[in-house]
């Protein structure tokens, strides 16, 4: 071989060394792509599905994703790739059960052998309580009953929701447009919520977040942006993205901080 080949090559010393998190996801997930803009360069996502189920997104599908079995099998598939964190990409799901089943599905990752463990209602809880939020309004995509035990979640973390929104879809939630999404929003806020939530991990957010944030004058949380901001918080990376009122809020300390419902 060329010797004079070889030392053009003297001064790479990548790749860049990575840092993995792992994204158990419904079976459905269509964003993948949405959840790689919030993330620096030097961390990678590696995806595990659950398993397929058949019907509608209704009360029936988000107990469904939550079988202990398929979250502990997914999370295992995730665990050769050595991620700092397993999180579970699912907000009805981890929800549904209020924030005891919020518990149960984190304890079923780290038995699995996730070295930490969050969810997307986690990492709600955590908003909530790291910008000390009493009121919002909420916006997700799913049928009324659904939407109601996201209410009572909220209650639970001693939030009230004093306006909602639903879009009553039962599937291709990932096709809704971000106008629609926008004008959900902008229809839902109340001079008394101190932060918009959107529901639901399949719902696009992310170009919107930004502009609302400026014209409401107030928090936009959004499921995938709060999954990824508590996940890369607790490797005390920052977030890409939009979301100015949680970039400003400080790392946790290991030693002295309690996920607020993990």
């Amino acid at each position: 071989m060329d010797l004079t080949v070889c030392e053009q090559f003297d001064g790479f010393e990548g790749p860049l060394a990575q840092r993995g998190i792992g994204i158990v996801a419904p079976y459905d997930l269509a964003l993948d792509r949405e959840l790689w803009r919030f993330v620096p360069a030097e961390v990678s996502l590696h995806f595990a599905r659950t398993p397929y189920e058949s019907g509608q997104m209704d009360m029936d599908m988000a107990q469904a994703l939550r079988n202990p079995t398929h979250l502990k099998a997914a999370t295992r598939d995730l665990l050769h790739i050595e991620p700092e964190i397993i999180s579970y990409l699912c907000t009805s799901s981890t929800f549904v059960n209020g924030v005891a089943g919020e518990r149960e599905s984190c304890a079923v990752m780290r038995e699995a052998g996730a070295p930490d463990a969050l969810t997307t209602s986690g990492a709600l809880a955590e908003a909530v309580s790291e910008l000390n939020l009493t009121k919002i309004a909420v916006v997700t995509p799913y049928y009324a009953d659904v939407t109601a035990k996201l209410h009572d979640y909220l209650g639970e973390l001693g939030v009230e929701t004093v306006a909602s929104e639903h879009l009553g879809l039962g599937g291709g939630i990932w096709r809704v447009n971000y106008r629609t999404v926008a004008e959900h929003m902008l229809r839902v806020d109340r001079p008394d919520a101190e932060a918009i939530f959107v529901s639901c991990t399949n719902l696009p957010t992310y170009d919107v977040i930004e502009p609302l944030e400026q014209t409401l004058g107030k928090p936009v949380l959004t499921a995938n942006q709060l999954t990824m901001w508590a996940t890369l918080r607790r490797m005390h990376l920052p977030t890409v993205g939009p979301g100015g009122w949680l970039s400003e809020l400080a790392y946790p300390n290991p030693q002295t901080s309690t996920p607020a419902a993990s």
